[in-house]
């Protein structure tokens, strides 16, 4: 990049909202930059529940703005990414002790009333006695409601609207750490220091989309000491052993107010979370803790027959979410809305500060954005995210098995296992990838489980892969599944690419 090339705008922030920014903004015409100080979605990110909900417990706290906007993202999130978003059936069982069955019956009804469905199924009342969701629980939940949310694939739905912007004109730094920001001239100066080493670029507009960092970044980048805007609350979850047969999830109550989730996970593995605490340290040092664990493993055996242990857990994962602080007593109170500011005009260098955020919500949040960067810049191409696909999506949103089928049919001789999982990761940039590699050798060095050479290579290229680590937990969640034999060779590969 030259150094005296003057952007529209430069991004600070390889999250979901940054990601999601950058797209809209390269798609309406803006000269985009993006850096991010680590790997895509290598915070919150891919830290999440892994869901595209409205948030029902919203409710409680009267964020109706919120929960109406996120209901409305649902199909429309789904319609454009649904090789890596699904539709799921969510099962709330009633708690005698806990919220009345009448009071989940207005928030269900609320829910859909306020959603937009067109697809998504309604909601039910379930007789858990009798039916397959109640066997898993202990005996004692007879009513139940079944209502409709989404799955994501979290860090994969950050890649592909990296790689959306991409492919309309921005440049993504990984790696690269944003060193210091300056007004100069009626812009940015952005000092850099990266995988192409130090740098400085212009722009006349910065992003700072830092999520748990945005504060350190007004602080620190921008040298606005004592910044202080956002809470930053943990949210931790293990993935253990299968916990039942169905294919449906559970949304659970928990006697200190607190909900949890139990969701079918990678075909083996059941997802158990997420807690909610404050946190106070480093977001970068975030690890579940012992008290967390124990958390989530009392909770869940509160419901389930069978009582989920610390052995059976497989893996787990922590996140903090950067919420804007709102002066919300507990943790679970503060709100998942987000928060914009504008600081300066065209004149002196305009930049953004996003607060708090979601992944049901980013698209819109960067249309919210956007419409900030056009009252500072002007005004360039329309609105267009709503009506677009993320790179794979290209296919009808109900689509997805006869996609598969039709995978497997131009290559037969590959495992079905196989094509069905690189169609749910790369929808239809799964055939970019196979190319015209027919046979499991043509497919290169394997590397465990279902993970060859041809994959990595194709991540590498397209989707900045860099480390195991990468290509393990962030674009594929091939991690659960090798070995330490495995990830050394496939860390010795990257090393020599």
């Amino acid at each position: 990049m030259s150094e005296t090339a003057m952007l529209d705008l430069f991004v600070i922030g390889g999250g979901i909202n940054g990601a999601s920014v950058a797209r809209d903004a390269a798609g309406r015409g803006y000269s985009v930059a993006l850096a991010e100080m680590n790997d895509l979605a290598s915070g919150t990110s891919s830290a999440a529940t892994k869901l595209i909900h409205g948030g029902l417990r919203y409710l409680e706290h009267y964020e109706f703005r919120l929960v109406h906007e996120a209901l409305a993202e649902r199909e429309v999130l789904w319609a454009a990414a649904p090789h890596i978003i699904k539709p799921l059936r969510f099962v709330l069982p009633h708690h005698k002790g806990l919220r009345p069955a009448m009071v989940l019956r207005a928030g269900l009804a609320m829910y859909d009333y306020m959603g937009g469905r067109k697809l998504l199924p309604p909601t039910k009342t379930l007789d858990l006695t009798r039916d397959a969701a109640g066997k898993p629980l202990k005996p004692g939940y007879r009513l139940g409601f079944e209502y409709s949310d989404c799955w994501v694939d979290d860090a994969r739905f950050v890649v592909l609207n990296a790689s959306d912007a991409a492919e309309r004109g921005a440049t993504i730094h990984v790696r690269t750490k944003v060193v210091s920001a300056r007004r100069e001239n009626g812009g940015w100066t952005i000092e850099l220091d990266g995988e192409a080493g130090r740098q400085s670029v212009r722009a006349r507009m910065l992003i700072n989309a830092g999520g748990p960092w945005v504060d350190e970044v007004i602080d620190g980048v921008l040298g606005n000491k004592g910044a202080h805007n956002v809470r930053l609350v943990q949210g931790s979850h293990i993935v253990v052993k299968k916990l039942y047969d169905h294919d449906r999830c559970y949304f659970f109550q928990n006697g200190d107010g607190r909900i949890f989730f139990a969701i079918p996970y990678e075909g083996d593995f059941t997802l158990i979370g997420t807690t909610d605490r404050d946190y106070e340290g480093d977001p970068k040092d975030v690890t579940i803790s012992a008290e967390e664990t124990d958390y989530l493993l009392a909770a869940a055996s509160e419901y389930f027959a069978r009582p989920v242990t610390r052995d059976a857990i497989v893996w787990s994962y922590s996140g903090v979410r950067p919420l804007y602080d709102d002066g919300a007593s507990a943790a679970q109170e503060a709100t998942r809305d987000y928060v914009l500011k504008l600081d300066g005009g065209a004149a002196d260098g305009a930049v953004i500060h996003v607060f708090g955020g979601k992944l049901t919500t980013s698209r819109r949040l960067a249309e919210s954005v956007l419409e900030k960067i056009e009252g500072v810049l002007g005004k360039k191409g329309p609105a267009w995210t709503k009506q677009s696909t993320l790179p794979g999506g290209d296919f009808p949103v109900l689509n997805f098995e006869a996609e598969a089928r039709r995978l497997g049919l131009d290559y037969p001789d590959l495992p079905q296992g196989l094509t069905r999982r690189l169609l749910r990761l790369y929808g239809t940039k799964a055939r970019v990838l196979l190319g015209n590699r027919k046979s499991v050798a043509a497919l290169g060095a394997p590397f465990g489980a279902d993970l060859y050479a041809a994959e990595v290579d194709y991540l590498v290229a397209n989707e900045w892969a860099r480390t195991a680590q990468d290509v393990l937990w962030r674009r594929t969640k091939l991690g659960l599944r090798v070995g330490k034999e495995d990830v050394a060779r496939l860390e010795a590969y990257l090393e020599r690419k």
